[in-house]
């Protein structure tokens, strides 16, 4: 992973996204047997407004793109971040609604972009908000000093990849040199399971069903997802970015029996070890004749569950990276930054999965409320 000190060349980042790229032009390509009166191209993707109370890009659309890009950046003068917000929500308003002509002719498609702000910005505001605080330092980290926090956060999701690389280049051009990027990442879902009606969640490189418990309904995300107050964040949540590097060489030597162990479910099906569905929470109190927890006492399932950490439930976002080693790129939304650093703190301790991981890059933001044109991207917190 390239870190920059500035913006980057959009030879270097068609570079970055290079991978995602030209697997989409592959999957592309057709067969010279085909009739020639068959049409295989898909049908339009339906758009996804980016105003609204809340930003797009975290629970709409449903299931989420295949792709992503994280770029994370600072601010070169703080002062600058009201008109730089207003800009980008602007762009976005265009991009989105394919208007703008930096989309070369692409159909934006199923295009979200979500933007947030680092704790900086926030305690220059308010101390007391929420987003205000830094992640504290956790084991198995390998992160450089670039690599560790940052002023702003460009999410950008699609399903089609040749549209994110359009697309950040258009918003690095409109933010210009007004902010120096820190790192990026791109990354991809694998194929969806069906987790329960109109939810479905993706394989990851370890070949297993990954963010399949999160606030899904309404009712979870107002209580676990999106902040309820003070009100220039009402409507925003809490973003958390953790980019891992996966030992997959040293996983795929256990046994099926011994990897299910490692994430207290089947691989194949994403069913607890205690039974049930796949949408069904694990029974931690479930046990073999023996004596002996069906869900063992160091599984991921059991260490990160909600219940036993004793904090709400945080929606989770896990896309897969082929480099420069394979691994993973970790977000999770939440509207209390405890939920997640109480659970990784419990990871910490005794985690049979982060013994597969080490974390290479770290930071959080608080995803602003959403906008539209009487209310500009940003307005309510930055005056």
């Amino acid at each position: 992973m390239r870190q920059a000190d500035s913006r980057p060349s959009r030879r270097a980042f068609l570079g970055a996204t290079g991978t995602v790229t030209a697997a989409g032009l592959s999957a592309g390509c057709q067969s010279s047997s085909a009739r020639p009166d068959r049409s295989d191209a898909p049908a339009p993707t339906p758009p996804v407004s980016p105003t609204g109370r809340y930003q797009a890009g975290i629970t709409l659309p449903q299931p989420a793109q295949r792709n992503v890009l994280a770029v994370v950046a600072d601010l070169v003068d703080a002062g600058s971040v009201r008109p730089l917000l207003a800009e980008l929500g602007e762009a976005i308003g265009k991009l989105t609604a394919g208007t703008d002509t930096r989309l070369m002719g692409l159909s934006p498609g199923d295009l979200t972009v979500t933007i947030g702000v680092g704790p900086r910005l926030v305690r220059k505001v308010d101390p007391a908000l929420p987003g205000a605080k830094d992640l504290p330092r956790f084991s198995r980290e390998q992160i450089a000093p670039r690599a560790r926090g940052g002023d702003l956060l460009i999410q950008i999701c699609a399903d089609d990849p040749l549209v994110i690389p359009v697309v950040a280049a258009a918003l690095l051009e409109q933010a210009g040199e007004r902010i120096r990027e820190r790192w990026r990442q791109s990354g991809v879902r694998g194929p969806n399971v069906p987790v329960d009606k109109g939810l479905a969640a993706p394989r990851n490189l370890f070949g297993f069903v990954d963010g399949i418990v999160g606030p899904h309904t309404k009712a979870e995300q107002q209580r676990d997802l999106w902040l309820a107050g003070p009100a220039p964040v009402a409507h925003g949540t809490l973003a958390v970015l953790r980019r891992m590097e996966l030992d997959l060489p040293r996983f795929a030597k256990l046994s099926v029996a011994e990897q299910e162990a490692v994430f207290g479910r089947r691989r194949a099906s994403g069913v607890p070890l205690s039974g049930g569905t796949i949408a069904s929470g694990p029974d931690l109190g479930a046990k073999t004749p023996d004596g002996r927890y069906l869900v063992p006492a160091d599984a991921h399932a059991r260490r990160a569950h909600a219940t036993a950490v004793g904090v709400g439930l945080m929606l989770r976002r896990s896309y897969s990276i082929d480099g420069p080693a394979p691994g993973l790129l970790f977000m999770s939304f939440q509207n209390d930054i405890r939920t997640f650093t109480s659970t990784l703190t419990r990871m910490d301790n005794s985690d049979a999965l982060l013994d597969y991981t080490t974390t290479t890059a770290s930071a959080t933001f608080l995803i602003l409320p959403g906008f539209d044109k009487q209310h500009p991207l940003g307005s309510g917190l930055f005056s």
